[in-house]
């Protein structure tokens, strides 16, 4: 059971959008008005989660598209057991890195794996668990590129796949985000990291969050 004033937030979008930074940003202004904040990420946010992690975005073998859905799915579901769940019976405040809307932007569209296929494998997962508000961090494929060619860091598996991929990415998530206005903040990603976490801030007010 959800404990009262436990608040779970979840930042998606493209590589390179900016999802890290918004989410630290909305981490400080959380605990500038006292609340105990967990920042966690999938996949990774768990000891489990590190290795199935490494596995997704690094094994440079051959994985198929389903083995990819399932390892995804098997760490959500252990990271809502062990990270999330807990976190919110406490009353706090989860701010996450990625959810199911990654796997069905990713495995279940720009893989065509199904994006209603892949969405109720993450919900029987995870016992049917949502966010309250999902941030998505809304950028074109080609200025993520850009950002991620100024990093100078070798790209993971998902980084590496070709324009096109990340243009059915960047589809996918809109696509949800038309389905469930509710749930989704869609913010353009181009902007001032300043301008965004403003943005963010006013209508999670606006909600009453």
């Amino acid at each position: 059971m959800r404990a009262s004033g436990g608040l779970w937030i979840t930042f998606e979008g493209g590589d390179g959008a900016g999802k890290t930074t918004q989410a630290e940003l909305l981490r400080e202004w959380f605990e500038q008005l006292g609340r105990t904040v967990v920042r966690t990420r999938e996949p990774g946010g768990t000891e489990v989660g590190r290795t199935i992690r490494e596995i997704v975005l690094h094994h440079r073998g051959g994985l198929g598209a389903r083995a990819e859905a399932l390892l995804f799915a098997a760490d959500r579901a252990h990271h809502i057991d062990t990270i999330v769940a807990p976190a919110l019976a406490r009353g706090e405040v989860v701010i996450q890195d990625r959810y199911l809307d990654s796997s069905v932007a990713y495995q279940g569209a720009a893989r065509d794996l199904g994006a209603g296929e892949v969405r109720e494998l993450s919900l029987w997962a995870t016992g049917g668990a949502l966010p309250d508000v999902t941030v998505l961090m809304d950028l074109d494929p080609g200025a993520a590129r850009q950002r991620l060619d100024a990093d100078d860091k070798p790209f993971d598996r998902m980084e590496a796949e070709k324009a096109e991929f990340h243009a059915r990415v960047r589809d996918g998530f809109l696509e949800l985000a038309r389905a469930e206005p509710d749930r989704f903040l869609v913010v353009d990603a181009s902007l001032p990291a300043t301008d965004i976490a403003g943005r963010i801030r006013e209508e999670l007010e606006r909600r009453g969050r």
